[in-house]
């Protein structure tokens, strides 16, 4: 079975096949530099680099695989949740193809292809896991039962992870995205220095919070001003706001699996890729005696390879395909 998917949910165009179970290309287009200078995505600019973007990078694709399109047995895209703007795009795009084909299509959850996506390549090592999606905008706990069967247990109530520290950032002058560059800078930096809250870390729910410590950083800075002109303090700022959004999503992951009674984790999403955080997540998987399954970095962002993995476990599985008029779900929310 042979798969092309498209990904176009935010700021990346992207375009994929896979064929049973297997990554055959994934190329992806990152708009980066484009929204750097107004420090977060414009979802108008988006949707218009998607459109100048996507017909070349599905080529790329599709050629990198040595595919041609009529060797394909389906089309994928993403089909919530997302920009508006940007999600029309792609999935409109794979509809007018899987029609022109006369292939199945079939509409994925962003969330739910980054739920499976640390088991690309070893489904046939699955097992029941609690699993953390964390990305800059969502950051939710996931209970997995078995293949395609799963429930929230808690997510987002305000600012995600990935958002605050992409804002936390932007308060200390970094440049967008903020996320990395706290990364690399905290590695330097001491993780005591400063004290910021723990927000909901003693709460007995699985709901994020991150709003309150944005906040903190920020009058935080507004007290010490000074502190930005010393790279030093600079680094051990960037350290102590990781260890503070590390220590609650570490924390409240392993708890929650322990309530559940699962002895695997699971993490994906964009601030996966956090150095700290994938340290932070060993130690204690190691220290409570629970298997860690981290999503591959080049599969932590947004990619249409996990959606494209994914619609290939759903057709596998009888999952019937949406019909041809099929809307976009920007607000489509994994349950």
């Amino acid at each position: 079975m042979t798969l092309l998917a498209l990904e176009t949910s935010c700021d990346e165009t992207s375009a994929a096949v896979v064929r049973d179970g297997k990554i055959l290309s994934n190329v992806v287009s990152s708009q980066i530099k484009l929204h750097a200078e107004y420090g977060g995505v414009v979802p108008e600019l988006a949707a218009r680099e998607h459109l100048k973007n996507l017909l070349p990078v599905a080529q790329s694709a599709l050629s990198e695989a040595g595919i041609s399109p009529s060797a394909l047995d389906a089309v994928a895209a993403t089909q919530g949740p997302g920009l508006a703007i940007a999600l029309l795009v792609g999935f409109k795009a794979a509809q007018a193809f899987a029609f022109a084909l006369n292939k199945p299509f079939i509409g994925i959850n962003h969330h739910e292809a980054h739920l499976y996506s640390p088991w690309i390549g070893q489904f046939e090592k699955f097992q029941p896991n609690l699993s953390l999606i964390v990305s800059g905008g969502h950051t939710m706990l996931v209970l997995v039962e078995s293949e395609l069967k799963h429930r929230v247990l808690g997510g987002t109530i305000d600012d995600a992870a990935g958002e605050c520290f992409d804002k936390t950032g932007k308060l200390m002058g970094l440049a967008y995205p903020a996320g990395p560059v706290i990364d690399k800078l905290a590695e330097q930096g001491n993780p005591t220095a400063y004290d910021f809250p723990r927000p909901l870390l003693h709460d007995a729910n699985d709901d994020f919070s991150f709003s309150g410590l944005k906040t903190s950083v920020r009058y935080f800075i507004r007290d010490n001003p000074a502190l930005l002109d010393d790279d030093k303090k600079i680094r051990d700022l960037c350290a102590s706001v990781q260890a503070a959004i590390v220590e609650v999503l570490v924390k409240k992951t392993i708890r929650s699996a322990k309530r559940n009674g699962v002895r695997c984790i699971t993490a994906s999403g964009g601030v996966t890729c956090n150095s700290g955080l994938r340290r932070e997540l060993e130690r204690a998987c190691q220290k409570n005696g629970l298997t860690l399954r981290l999503a591959e970095k080049n599969l932590c962002t947004d990619n249409a390879a996990m959606i494209g993995i994914l619609a290939g476990r759903k057709l596998l599985a009888n999952v019937p395909p949406p019909a041809f008029d099929e809307e976009i779900k920007p607000g489509w929310a994994l349950v």
